[in-house]
């Protein structure tokens, strides 16, 4: 997965401004205490940070 897929993504399924709030502050366990944003800069995977973040907010397989 691509960060631009990553991002359609997170707009798709928060909304554009909500989408950039969970991204920028949102620190996730599943990432190690970083916030999705922090995950993209250290190298970690954007599918793997998506699936976090939707584990995180139980966004429904379908959409995953």
């Amino acid at each position: 997965m691509r960060i631009t897929v990553f991002r359609k993504l997170m707009t798709g399924e928060f909304g554009p401004v909500r989408g950039e709030m969970v991204a920028q502050d949102h620190v996730l366990s599943a990432l190690g205490g970083l916030t999705p944003d922090e995950a993209l800069e250290a190298g970690v995977p954007p599918k793997e940070i998506w699936l976090a973040v939707c584990d995180a907010f139980d966004v429904p397989e379908q959409r995953r």
